[in-house]
């Protein structure tokens, strides 16, 4: 990599950090556990359309791991980075195939993004009952990932 695409792998990376700080300030009603909106995946379906799947993996890899630092621990890291890696295989793999929207595979991924949610909760919890709360989670993850599909689209046009 040139120096101008790990600067601009910088540049997402600290926006994306920003997005997840300030969304934790955003109250939400009580939905499920877990579901947030999700704002810093904007940046993640932006650099996938715009640098790759590649580079979109650092970025989201220096986010997930900085956003523990800044305010979650070994816990949240391992829920995020579980979500994240997941969210970004399925919206890769689907890109690959050129038959979905920016939107359909936004909204892979944020369903993916809970289910990978889901598995590390039922290793940690030893039980497969925790799968419960995926017609929950589901659809919230469908939900936002079209608002972020639609966001990063409207990103894409402007930068």
């Amino acid at each position: 990599m040139e120096l101008r695409q790990h600067l601009y792998i910088a540049l997402l990376t600290a926006i994306s950090l920003v997005l997840f700080l300030v969304e934790g300030l955003i109250p939400l009603p009580f939905i499920a556990p877990g579901a947030k909106l999700g704002l810093a995946n904007i940046v993640t379906v932006y650099a996938l359309y715009t640098l790759g799947a590649r580079a979109c993996f650092l970025i989201l890899l220096l986010r997930t791991g900085l956003a523990s630092f800044f305010g979650g621990g070994p816990t949240i890291f391992l829920y995020s980075l579980a979500g994240g890696l997941l969210s970004l295989f399925a919206m890769a793999a689907l890109k690959r195939t050129a038959r979905f929207s920016i939107l359909g595979i936004s909204a892979a991924g944020g369903f993916s993004h809970h289910c990978g949610q889901l598995i590390v909760a039922a290793i940690a919890a030893d039980s497969l009952a925790i799968f419960r709360y995926l017609p929950i989670l589901g659809p919230c993850g469908l939900i936002t990932g079209i608002i972020i599909g639609w966001l990063s689209a409207k990103c894409q046009r402007t930068f």
